[in-house]
């Protein structure tokens, strides 16, 4: 043992100890001082050196990997300081040189903690390597792709082995097609909306017509056959399918008559149809990748790309991208996969049909002719010799008479002789309103009866030398839109095959009124009429004018968007409404007071000509007053306690009307009706007309 683990031999001086909590200890004899190390440690000495090793045993935390060099870090930290033995530790420590066996006992002690702590570190660092997995782990799962592919049929909504999506020009439908005798079959009404509305069904009948700018197709359901005008044709599937209350049009032959191009595919079914050509953006794979369900890595997965692929961009963003496949696949793609980006022109080889039109080089000049006898039509010659500029007339002739499709006529050949003699040409109006007890609905909704309609007109007009057609009916319901269009196609290929003009009356457009389709009107009819009157009516809610100028105004523009001004005339009316104001409980309130809650009066009306409106407000001693905003004169007066008011339709009001018609390029006006106006509107009129 070295000379140091003894006690000194010189008083005073300090014994080491390598007990547990360890000091530097005085004699008895002087003052008592204790240094103690800070931190939970134990000094000892290193025996087999010779020389004092200080030598640190702490408590590690799990992390604290390098013992030695953080030991080393400790002693370097450490300070010493001295204190005062207390009176409790000096009774406990012995007196005199310890014996060998004390100390062996104290380092067996030692090396007993110092193995006892070895599976604490060894724990400890597989706690930390544990944990440190754990976290990679969780990073690796965070920033990885998912592998999760999703379910097809669920991604495509397929619910039976005869489903099939519908991938339109890169939009998946909502709607299911049916794959059926190796046919893809939709459903007439999508067909309608997002191919060719020009496919119309007859459910009552079973019949489905499809016309041409020459021909009208007819097919029966479940029949492979169908007719082209009168020849018979064949295919080798049933154009027709009928599955419950859907009807199923075969794609085949929908691609006969309409711009398309379509594929089928299979896992899941699906068909891919193109229907809008012009420019689109495609690229290239860079490599090998996938497309999935939205943008980002933890999406499912919806198809495996191959380095090369092509595929159709359909909405760029930052990151990621939406694209369709060659086979209709639709996805999300990372922009990184992408190759250059090229704008390329689709399209595709196919025979549009042409329409053509029956249009008067000069402006049409069309006056109404009412005609409810037959000794009626013979006032034809007073009605015209007081007119100026009237090119076509109308005679109120012909109206539908029951639900077989008859009509009854007051057609005069005289009649008709005596206009061709004057160069004005006759169009006979067709109208739905005067007998109440025929359906225009029914009749309309069944082929047979529809196209019996349509015989009886042509009929009607070949025997009478009328030179066109003016179609005039009114308060149809929207169920009957699409029959009422097909009406105006079969119809109006029959008028150009007998050299007749088709004209057909329309309100000024309304959300209400949009199924009258105004714009297929104009594809197959020569001329669309505005009917620019009866802003006010009798059943409307209040009182107000007959054709403002901003109401016949928004009538031309709307239909103006539908079809082409060359095929649009103004009608205006040569009448007035006189409005007859009772105060309501005869409490004769202001007629001015009215709001939109409440009106202080109930009200009537009557039509009343140019000259005898203003016979009646000129004979109570009324002026009338120019309106800017209706473009219009306004009278008001009041007799026997009532009051009467009238928004003018004269000379003025008329030119401001024909304004508009010149300044949109229209193909003409038209009056409603002859006999209303006074001689003087006529001179208005041949400015604007001639």
């Amino acid at each position: 043992m070295s000379e140091r683990g003894k006690k000194f031999p010189q008083e005073g001086t300090a014994e080491w100890d390598t007990g547990d909590d360890a000091i530097w200890g005085q004699n008895p004899e002087e003052e008592n001082i204790d240094w103690e190390i800070e931190e939970d440690s134990i000094w000892r000495q290193n025996l087999d050196e010779g020389s004092m090793n200080w030598d640190l045993e702490t408590e590690m935390e799990p992390d604290d990997v390098d013992w030695e060099t953080d030991q080393k870090r400790e002693r370097d930290r450490r300070t010493l300081r001295p204190r005062k033995e207390t009176e409790a530790r000096r009774k406990r420590r012995p007196s005199g040189p310890r014996s060998p066996q004390s100390r062996n006992r104290k380092g067996g002690r030692r090396r007993s903690r110092r193995n006892d702590r070895m599976p604490i570190l060894v724990a400890a660092i597989f706690i930390t390597v544990v944990v440190s997995l754990s976290l990679l782990s969780v990073v690796i799962k965070k920033y990885s792709p998912s592998k999760e592919r999703m379910n097809l049929d669920e991604y495509y909504n397929i619910q039976s082995k005869e489903d099939v999506a519908i991938i339109l020009d890169g939009q998946r439908l909502e709607e299911i097609a049916k794959y059926w005798d190796g046919h893809v079959y939709m459903d007439y009404k999508l067909v309608q909306q997002y191919l060719n509305q020009r496919f119309y069904w007859d459910s009552n009948e079973n019949i489905l017509r499809y016309v041409t700018d020459v021909d009208v197709i007819s097919v029966n359901a479940g029949s492979t056959e169908y007719v082209v005008t009168k020849k018979n044709e064949t295919t080798d599937y049933v154009i027709v399918k009928v599955d419950g209350e859907k009807m199923y049009l075969a794609l085949d032959f929908v691609q006969k008559y309409t711009n398309i191009d379509f594929a089928m595919y299979e896992t899941p079914n699906r068909v891919k149809i193109t229907a809008s050509w012009g420019e689109i953006q495609n690229a290239s794979i860079r490599k090998k990748t996938e497309i999935r369900v939205k943008g980002g890595i933890k999406s499912p997965i919806v198809a495996d790309l191959e380095k090369e692929s092509k595929v159709t961009i359909l909405d760029a963003g930052e990151d990621w991208s939406k694209v369709c496949t060659e086979d209709g696949m639709i996805g999300w793609l990372k922009n990184k996969k992408l190759g250059e980006v090229n704008t390329e022109t689709m399209e595709r080889e196919f025979e549009e049909p042409v329409f053509s039109h029956m249009l008067r080089e000069e402006p049409v000049s069309l006056g109404w002719h009412q005609v409810t006898t037959q000794e009626a039509n013979g006032r034809i010659s007073n009605v015209l010799q007081s007119t100026k500029g009237v090119n076509v007339i109308s005679p109120t002739w012909f109206y539908l008479n029951d639900n077989d499709g008859n009509i009854f006529s007051l057609a005069s050949r005289d009649y008709v002789n005596y206009c061709h003699q004057n160069n004005i040409e006759v169009w006979a109006l067709v109208s739905n309103l005067e007998n109440p007890e025929a359906d225009s609905t029914y009749v309309l909704t069944h082929t047979s009866t529809r196209d019996y309609l349509t015989n009886q007109i042509i009929a009607a007009a070949i025997e009478y030398d009328l030179d066109g057609i003016n179609l005039d009916f009114e308060a149809l319901s929207g169920e009957v839109g699409d029959s009422y269009i097909q009406f105006i196609r079969e119809l109006s290929l029959k008028c150009e095959k007998n050299n007749l003009v088709l004209s057909v009356d329309n309100y000024v457009p309304t959300n209400y009124t949009a199924f009258y389709n105004r714009g297929e009107q104009a594809v197959f009819a020569d001329y669309v009429i505005i009917m620019g009157y009866d802003e006010h009516y009798s059943g409307s809610e209040d009182i107000g004018s007959v054709a403002s100028i901003g109401f016949v105004r928004e009538g031309v523009e709307n239909t103006l968007k539908e079809v082409p001004p060359e095929q649009t005339i103004l009608a205006m009316p040569f009448y007035s409404r006189v409005w007859e104001l009772t105060p309501k409980d005869g409490a004769g309130e202001d007629v001015e007071s009215a709001t939109e809650e409440y009106l202080p009066y109930t009200f009537t009306c009557t039509e009343e000509g140019m000259q005898t409106v203003e016979n009646r407000y000129t004979d109570h001693g009324a002026e009338a007053f120019w309106s800017e905003e209706d473009g219009q004169y306004i009278a008001e007066y009041e007799s026997e306690g009532k009051t009467y008011k009238m928004w003018i339709e004269n000379e003025a009001s008329l030119e401001e009307k024909l304004k508009v018609m010149k300044q949109n390029n229209l193909a003409g006006a038209a009056y409603w009706k002859l006999g209303l106006e006074r001689p003087s509107a006529w001179d208005t009129i041949i400015k604007y007309v001639n």
